[in-house]
């Protein structure tokens, strides 16, 4: 299958027919707020998708960075991705246990180390699970591959170019964030971390993506809709931005999905934005 015919979005019928395909892998990408108390390895370990393995977001990360997540060396990707039984040919499908939170973060990642062979399960685990797709609580041990990353720094976006930003202008911040978080009214799930937004910068909360009802992604018009509506224009690329780097490679794949490319994600996002002494607060 060539890489333009990988569909950034799939559905749990596309699934079900091709779950059995030698070159499909299955990657339960779940991932929670700290605050959540829960715990997604345990629960992959008790139902996933037949086949499946788990990509731990907290752990295929810079251990040496004390945020939370940040992306990893290429040879830590690679090294991580490979023990995980995933090749450069295969077409990867993340999913996560709520349909609209972290699937998009493993999307996202692979891109950025240049596997474009990747897709995210609309609607996640529950949906799969009504449309009677099958679970299993046997954890596969998979046999290590070779997988090669090659890190797109083009996709990825600092602190320093954040600050940059703010004085030539030269990209859009979008923040996926609640707007009471944007606006500094709700106080931040981590401790330690000032309040409010980028400056400059635009609000458009990830949920805003999905149908509230079905959980799945809204349909292409719908986005350019939404993303019209929150200001985004199509002059100036795109940085978003969130807490961790989580939910802004949600409006990452969104924005890919209405056929933006252009669309970097910054990591640290407001871990880091909100944690230091020395950056701007917008009002």
């Amino acid at each position: 299958m060539p890489t333009n015919s990988v569909r950034a979005l799939v559905d749990a019928e596309w699934l079900a027919g091709n779950l059995n395909s030698p070159h499909v892998a299955v990657v339960d990408g779940s991932w929670h707020l700290p605050t959540i108390n829960r715990d997604p390895l345990a629960e992959f370990e008790t139902t996933h998708i037949p086949g499946a393995v788990f990509f731990d977001i907290d752990r295929i990360a810079d251990d040496a960075n004390p945020l939370p997540h940040m992306i990893p060396s290429e040879e830590k990707f690679a090294g991580q991705v490979s023990a995980l039984g995933i090749g450069n040919d295969d077409h990867i499908i993340a999913y996560d246990t709520t349909g609209v939170g972290s699937a998009a973060r493993v999307w996202w990642m692979f891109h950025l180390f240049g596997h474009d062979r990747v897709s995210v399960l609309d609607g996640g685990l529950p949906i799969w699970q009504k449309s009677g797709g099958p679970v299993e609580d046997q954890v596969p041990v998979p046999t290590t591959t070779n997988f090669t990353a090659r890190l797109n720094r083009d996709l990825l976006r600092t602190t320093e170019d954040l600050l940059r930003n703010i004085e030539n202008g030269a990209e859009q911040v979008l923040d996926a964030r609640t707007q009471g978080r944007f606006t500094g009214k709700e106080p931040e799930p981590r401790p330690g971390l000032r309040s409010g937004h980028i400056p400059k910068s635009l609000n458009l909360p990830f949920l805003d993506l999905y149908d509230p009802k079905t959980h799945l992604m809204k349909s292409v018009d719908q986005l350019t809709e939404v993303f019209s509506k929150s200001g985004v224009g199509e002059e100036k690329r795109v940085i978003t931005s969130c807490g961790s780097g989580i939910t802004a490679c949600n409006l990452a794949l969104a924005l890919h999905l209405i056929g933006r490319t252009d669309v970097a994600v910054y990591d640290g996002s407001w871990s880091e934005w909100g944690g230091r002494i020395d950056t701007p607060i917008g009002k």
